[in-house]
């Protein structure tokens, strides 16, 4: 009988071995890995290494305050490794407790990797933080997506940091907290950056409103609704129209990228009074209009919301003593009734003068008719015939 070769054996196991993991490449502890959940457990999510093999997060990492998961099967995940133990590849979101040792913490610092703390205390221009049994500090202006007026509100909460400096084997640790909210706004803005162009309808609630427009919220990241870009009339007062968490649809009318600005327009979805405006205002026609605004050389009379016509100062300045005076003779917000005198569609302006009321033009018909009758003879009615 041939005797057994225990070391042959040995060897041929470990070999063995080696070969379960081929297929999960080699991971240095605190290299980041972009990975998917394909199942998860009541203790563990398991994660696609590539082939056949998986890696394992403890569930508690992606559940919320009230322990629902905040993930799902197929969601794509960014983790950091942490070990090989009995032949499972086990994975973290961020690192904390037991796992913060130096090693980890100097590894989260090259891997910028998240590290949790907790926020013990105040001291001099920031926060004592624990993170494992280690000790660092953040600023007071690195904590928080921005700086809050109530400084003390973060004392005894657990938070995500990233380790901004590491010295002196742990001793020297300078955290913050901010750039984690700023790393996930990139992500966001990275990811409009694919899908938002100039032109497209997008859909968004109002975050907040100030006097030259309102912001919208698209997806975390806000974007300008100039108040003149919200109507085709005037708008006087924003709030009167448009209010906090409302919806809107508007168009994309500029992305600068470089600078994070996002203009929007509502009025761009609206149809453009001016394309048939010679059809509806004829030279010679009247129409009902209310003064808008003033100038020094005439009133802007609003026709419809989107179209205004310019009476000249000339038309509507007081007659004086000596001729006319430069005080209009119109008020703002007064309504009046003009005539069209001249439409320049392609520049849009339209001119106006004061009309007279169809029962003014009426009356003066039958004096002038009145004129003609042989028996009678009117000398200003005469005089207005030969004009």
């Amino acid at each position: 009988m041939k005797p057994l070769n225990l070391d042959s054996n040995a060897n041929d196991l470990e070999k063995m071995y080696e070969q379960s993991f081929s297929g999960m490449g080699y991971y240095k502890p605190g290299q980041a890995v972009k990975t998917e959940v394909v199942s998860i457990s009541k203790d563990c999510v398991f994660l696609q290494l590539g082939g056949k093999s998986e890696g394992i997060l403890d569930r508690d990492e992606l559940t919320d305050k009230e322990g629902n998961l905040t993930a799902k099967v197929g969601d794509q995940l960014r983790v950091f490794f942490l070990s090989a133990e009995n032949g499972e590849m086990r994975f973290t979101t961020k690192i904390s407790g037991n796992s913060a040792g130096a090693g980890m913490l100097e590894q989260a610092y090259l891997e910028k990797i998240p590290v949790e703390g907790l926020v013990e205390k105040e001291i001099k221009g920031g926060y004592d933080i624990r993170i494992g049994e280690f000790r660092a500090f953040c600023p007071y202006s690195k904590m928080g997506e921005k700086r809050s007026e109530n400084s003390a509100e973060y004392v005894g909460k657990r938070l995500s940091f990233k380790i901004q400096e590491y010295k002196d084997n742990g001793r020297s640790i300078l955290v913050s907290n901010r750039v984690i909210f700023e790393e996930a706004r990139q992500e966001r803005l990275e990811a409009l950056k694919a899908t938002l162009h100039e032109g497209m309808v997008i859909t968004g609630a109002i975050a907040s409103i100030q006097s030259f427009g309102a912001f919208v919220d698209l997806g975390g990241i806000q974007a300008l609704l100039p108040v003149s870009e919200i109507s085709r009339s005037r708008v006087e007062d924003i709030k009167a129209v448009l209010s906090v968490g409302q919806e809107i649809q508007a168009s994309i009318l500029q992305i600068d990228w470089r600078n994070e600005r996002i203009t929007l327009s509502m009025k761009s979805l609206l149809a453009d009074p001016w394309d048939t405006a010679r059809e509806r205002y004829k030279v010679g026609s009247k129409h009902s209009g209310k003064v808008v605004r003033l100038a020094d050389f005439g009133a802007f009379v609003s026709l419809e919301p989107g179209i205004d016509g310019l009476m000249h100062s000339s038309e509507i300045s007081k007659a004086g003593a000596y001729g006319t005076s430069r005080e209009l003779a119109v008020k703002l917000g007064q309504t009046l009734l003009v005539e069209i005198l001249g439409v320049d569609q392609s520049n849009r302006r339209i001119s106006l003068k004061p009309a007279s009321s169809v029962e003014e033009d009426e009356t003066t018909a039958r004096y002038m008719d009145a004129s003609g009758d042989s028996t009678t003879y009117n000398p200003f009615a005469a005089l207005l015939k030969k004009k």
